[in-house]
């Protein structure tokens, strides 16, 4: 079968390997609620995550203004995913890629990063108040050493690759018969890009941002509060503040789910439907449920399925550090 986009047998390389990842059904969500679920696939990217998009488009946007030249580097500062796409984008184009990483991220996170080739800095996790923070050391970084800093937070390239690319594909998968998009924010970069393309196509397109505990964007939504209460074991998603690619985003509302909930939606599509998936996937999909159910039978919702959960394997599969959390481990872990 030949390529959709390009209408060849094979693809010109890795940058064409990343999007247009499936819709699958989720079948019992979609049964429990009378709507039709479904979640985009973005774990099938070349590294494993929708953050592929992201080290794509902010490597393309540099390449255009000229920014980055061949044999430069790439400095970020990244809770895993981001880095690990830019490292591998980086690999493909002839750069070279540091990534700036708290220490408190999975240990499988922290194996990838270093087998790709990522030149790593591990710091200790500090709130982004604080000059010790990821971000902010992965900026003095590339400012010392005349890199370019990928800044996905801030960084526009980042929301308008979601805009050119991740909403128009579920706008064409599901043949515009879609009623919401429900997405958890890091960057913010996927739910701002998308919103903005799918309510361009329809602006009745309810767009729900899904939040961990512990992190502000809920109170936001709901009340422009930053307060911050509570927290999660959740990597890669939450934020105390505003990054420029969720600010002005079309939000109509926020559903904020709690660890033991997110933990019971990985393990049901495990165990009954073959999806292994990783924290931020299981807050988008009790948020999705949640809208679902909220807008009664017979809507479409969508969602993201950010990463697989092998990525976090050493925590959401292990009932020792589960336990000491007080949360519910999997039925079938020891």
């Amino acid at each position: 079968m030949n390529d959709p986009t390009t209408g060849r047998p094979w693809k010109a390389g890795l940058a064409e390997a990343i999007g247009n990842t499936p819709l699958i059904r989720l079948r019992r969500a979609s049964d429990v609620t009378a709507c039709t679920i479904l979640a985009k696939a973005e774990f099938m990217n070349p590294g494993g995550s929708v953050k592929d998009r992201t080290g794509l488009y902010i490597i393309d946007d540099a390449e255009r203004r000229g920014e980055l030249k061949p044999g430069g580097t790439i400095v970020e500062g990244t809770a895993g995913n981001t880095g690990i796409g830019l490292t591998l984008v980086a690999n493909a184009r002839g750069y070279r890629c540091t990534i700036v990483m708290p220490e408190t991220q999975s240990r499988e996170k922290i194996e990838f990063l270093r087998m790709i080739g990522a030149d790593l800095r591990l710091v200790p996790a500090k709130p982004y108040r604080d000059p010790g923070n990821y971000v902010h050391v992965s900026r003095r970084l590339a400012e010392e050493t005349g890199a370019v800093w990928a800044n996905q937070f801030d960084n526009l390239a980042n929301r308008e690759g979601h805009r050119l690319f991740t909403g128009p594909e579920i706008w064409a998968q599901t043949g515009g018969r879609i009623d919401a998009f429900t997405c958890a924010c890091g960057t913010g970069g996927t739910l701002a890009g998308t919103a903005l393309a799918l309510k361009a196509r329809n602006p009745d397109v309810r767009i729900v941002l899904a939040d961990p505990e512990g992190s502000a964007l809920y109170g936001w939504v709901k009340s422009n509060d930053l307060t911050v209460t509570g927290s999660s074991i959740t990597e890669g998603i939450g934020q105390g503040r505003v990054p420029a690619n969720l600010d002005g985003a079309p939000i109509d509302d926020a559903e904020r789910i709690g660890d033991a909930e997110a933990l019971r939606e990985i393990y049901d599509l495990l165990i009954h439907e073959g999806l292994s998936v990783g924290t931020s996937s299981g807050i988008n999909v009790a948020a999705a449920i949640r809208v679902a159910q909220a807008l009664g039978p017979g809507h479409t919702v969508v969602t993201i399925l950010c990463d697989g959960g092998a990525r976090y394997a050493s925590k959401l599969f292990n009932r020792e550090f589960l336990t000491a959390k007080g949360l519910p481990a999997p039925a079938w872990i020891p």
